[in-house]
């Protein structure tokens, strides 16, 4: 019966979600349409690439692609955070324009990956790709609170910002719906996107992804613009934000709150490397056949949908902290069956469970970000904490690239490295009860 309460709220969220995003006359629903046709790019990119990095090549030569891989992955942050963090806090048109810089840049770098796919210039033209895919994904986050402060419309309700435990749960329950969105756009995508892989070439989906990304491109200028917005005390709201700019400057994440549960967060997202390479590398040792990778990859997949579905409904009933809480016990007690078990079977469980937590986890904590960091400052408070959180994975996914790790004590390691996490979460929550915290970054301070 708990799952098929689960299906039918993920039903409803994907209902609430369609309608949003076919609503192109609301703030969010145009956001919701820059966020399908941006993750439907992205996953025709990785389509296109795949194979040429693991799947194709002996295991040995993988470790090397994969190394060269992970920091790729990593790099993009180094460039995003300290130059861009600051732009896209710059003006509240900036970041609507950093959202459009990131659609087109990707739309004229696709036909050059596309020509060089068999050459080393392959490597500079893909980092290139990720910065613009980072940059975005750091400016959403920022756009969400943005967006919420526009005049009251139907089916957009503003928080009210002196509120911040109820400003935190919309904000859970809309970054959740995007990523919703996201994720039935990537399954979307990878259905041309292999069918044009198989039957023609990896070329002829990049040139394919050149189409997603323009029209990604075009709806990135239909976002609203704060600009000229009329409201009440606008003299006052002018004066504080130059103060929360200047003061941001200073220190502009430094709530403990979110410092706290990016520790949380990043627990997550590290565990979610080491068992996804760990398992990448153990089936070939095993000579598993690809259905098996499959298999992992859908169990992942399902299990982030199932988390989505929930999450929603959870921060109605528990704060964000509780909620990353849960999130670790989750993988705690997965990673104690799958080790229980030790079977394939199991992985795939595990990999579900740590899906769903990730899909519970990663809205809450943005969330977080957006409740207790100033507008002021969010643009470089996502980038510095998307860096960190980036790092943690490539840091859990080199452990088992570099070191040969069984399954089974994978599995254990998982479970000691995320009920260590949650105690930690947990006493350090505690410990700061009772302890003045910065008023600067109070939510509600206007």
């Amino acid at each position: 019966m708990a799952l098929r309460e689960r299906v039918r709220t993920l039903g409803g969220l994907a209902r609430a979600a369609l309608q949003d995003l076919f609503d192109q006359k609301h703030p969010f629903g145009r956001l919701a349409l820059v966020q399908v046709l941006m993750l439907a790019g992205d996953t025709l990119v990785t389509i296109s690439l795949a194979g040429s990095l693991f799947f194709s090549i002996s295991p040995t030569e993988a470790k090397s692609k994969v190394l060269l891989y992970l920091v790729l992955t990593i790099a993009p942050f180094a460039v995003v955070s300290p130059m861009l963090g600051p732009l896209i806090d710059r003006s509240q048109g900036a970041r609507r324009i950093m959202v459009a810089i990131a659609a087109l840049g990707r739309a004229a770098l696709c036909p050059l990956m596309a020509r060089d796919i068999h050459s080393l210039m392959l490597f500079p033209e893909a980092f290139g790709v990720l910065v613009l895919s980072k940059l975005y994904l750091v400016t959403r986050g920022a756009l969400v609170p943005e967006l919420a402060a526009l005049e009251p419309s139907d089916g957009w309700a503003p928080v009210e910002e002196d509120q911040s435990e109820t400003a935190s749960h919309g904000f859970a329950g809309w970054n959740a719906q995007l990523t919703l969105l996201g994720t039935f756009a990537g399954f979307a995508a990878s259905i041309p996107g292999v069918a044009l892989l198989k039957g023609i070439g990896a070329p002829a989906v990049l040139w394919f992804d050149v189409l997603v990304f323009l029209g990604a491109g075009v709806a990135a200028f239909r976002l609203p613009s704060l600009r000229g917005r009329s409201s009440q005390g606008s003299a006052d709201e002018e004066a504080w934000g130059e103060v929360e700019r200047e003061l941001v400057a200073l220190s502009p994440v430094a709530h403990p709150e979110v410092i706290f549960a990016l520790s949380a967060n990043a627990i997550l997202r590290g565990v979610t490397g080491f068992l996804m390479f760990m398992l990448a590398f153990d089936l070939r040792r095993m000579g598993a056949s690809l259905f098996w990778f499959g298999l992992i990859l859908v169990g992942s997949g399902v299990g982030a949908l199932l988390g989505l579905a929930g999450v929603t409904r959870l921060a109605r009933r528990m704060t964000e902290q509780l909620l990353l809480v849960l999130s670790l016990i989750m993988v705690s007690l997965g990673a104690v069956a799958a080790a229980y078990w030790g079977s394939l079977a199991g992985e795939v469980f595990l990999a579900a469970v740590i899906g769903a937590a990730g899909a519970i986890a990663q809205p809450s904590f943005d969330a977080l970000i957006q409740a207790y960091v100033p507008q002021a400052g969010q643009g470089r408070a996502f980038a510095k904490f998307a860096t960190r959180q980036q790092l943690i994975w490539v840091i859990g996914a080199l452990i088992p690239v570099a070191f040969a790790i069984p399954i089974v004590p994978g599995d254990i390691a998982i479970a000691v490295i995320s009920f260590s996490g949650m105690l930690a979460y947990v006493i350090g929550r505690v410990s700061m009860r009772g302890q003045a915290l910065p008023t600067l970054f109070d939510p509600g301070l206007e």
